[in-house]
């Protein structure tokens, strides 16, 4: 079967029936042509979940929810999002026929919001939701109250909310595992609530119980400074993520004050030997410009975030110009308009010439490269 369902057998047992598929998973793993030589490192790989069809990684996440949703006959999903969640679930619900609701954060990028309103599901953005911890504990809590009384749960993607969806965001590992086989060094994995680097530490390990002498690379957790929940704990060797009064780092998708997975991806991370990156917000655009005007790569802000802690990484030594590396790009540009809009803004462009001028131009902009 086409998707993630691919590896079935390493994943929730759902009936055949209830699989739910657009085609997620099977993303390119590519190899740098320019970036990675640039900084020394012949072999730098970029993991483009920006090909999934909604535009992110969690495609995987709500194709193994909403088949477990389809399963329990429910007639609803009922989620809280940043954005590419709910636009995920809106998508795979619309393929279901389940009604999807969806809790925003506020401040969701406004691409986002469009998307998941596409597919059909009904939005609330909830003042303050996502950016104060106090109104993100309590908007959970009520999320989780509510979905309970109706026999079911919020669907997160964190494991502590749905450990099923989560698991199929697994399949981001079993990929790289089966496609490199045993010359990953590193992984570089963006985090908010941890949930995806914490997917992928459990995948490589799932992966290592099936595959004798697999081994587990370096999982590393990568946050923006305004959202240091995880990766500063994980650096200087505390066992506790650390909750934060409010998210300040302007990274849509990483505004995740609260724990969620921090611990346990605190604990998994480090037992593979793999350790924390804090980047500035600065330094992560910089790496989307980078990504697009080098590799044709095309990401959102969240998707640059472990290209970013990978330089960071660099500067301080930890790594080796032989070393195979795969940082995770995570959501295609388009989610977040505003961001395109910054890189394009440095563009050359020029209108309303006539034609005489326009090939003017053109020449002489192509003698300057030869």
């Amino acid at each position: 079967m086409k998707g993630i369902w691919k590896y079935s057998h390493l994943l929730p047992q759902i009936e055949d029936n209830c699989k739910i598929t657009l085609g997620e998973g099977g993303t390119p793993l590519v190899r740098s042509r320019r970036l990675g030589p640039a900084m020394g490192l012949d072999n730098l790989y970029f993991k483009l979940e920006i090909a999934n069809p909604s535009g992110s990684y969690k495609d995987r996440f709500a194709a193994s929810a909403v088949s477990d949703l389809l399963q329990q006959k429910m007639r609803f999903c009922l989620a809280t999002s940043s954005g590419n969640t709910g636009a995920a679930l809106a998508a795979y619900c619309a393929a279901a026929d389940i009604k999807c609701f969806l809790t925003v954060v506020d401040g969701a990028p406004a691409g986002k919001m469009k998307q998941m309103q596409v597919y059909g599901c009904e939005t609330l953005m909830v003042k303050d939701f996502g950016k104060n911890g106090d109104v993100t504990k309590a908007i959970m809590a009520d999320l989780k109250k509510t979905a309970e009384s109706f026999g079911t749960a919020v669907q997160i993607s964190a494991y502590q909310y749905s450990p099923v969806g989560m698991a199929g965001v697994q399949t981001i590992a079993y990929e790289i595992a089966e496609s490199m086989l045993n010359t990953t060094d590193h992984v570089f994995s963006p985090a908010g609530g941890g949930g995806l680097t914490l997917a992928v530490v459990k995948g490589f390990n799932k992966w290592k119980e099936v595959t004798p002498g697999y081994r587990v690379p370096k999982v590393h957790c990568v946050q923006p400074v305004g959202n240091d929940t995880i990766s500063g704990a994980l650096r200087k060797g505390s066992s506790n993520a650390e909750e934060i009064t409010a998210s300040t780092t302007a990274i849509s998708g990483l505004q995740v004050p609260s724990i969620l997975d921090g611990n346990d991806v605190i604990s998994m991370c480090r037992a593979t030997k793999g350790t924390g990156y804090i980047v500035a917000d600065e330094l992560i655009y910089q790496c989307q410009q980078e990504l697009a005007n080098q590799e044709g790569i095309f990401c959102e802000p969240a998707g640059a975030v472990a290209f970013a802690g990978l330089k960071n990484a660099l500067a301080n030594n930890e790594i080796n110009g032989n070393d195979t590396i795969v940082c995770l790009v995570t959501g295609h540009g388009f989610k977040d308009a505003a961001s395109a809009d910054n890189i394009a803004s440095g563009a050359v462009n020029y209108y309303f010439m006539d034609g005489a001028e326009s090939f003017e131009y053109i020449n002489s902009r192509i003698n300057t490269i030869l």
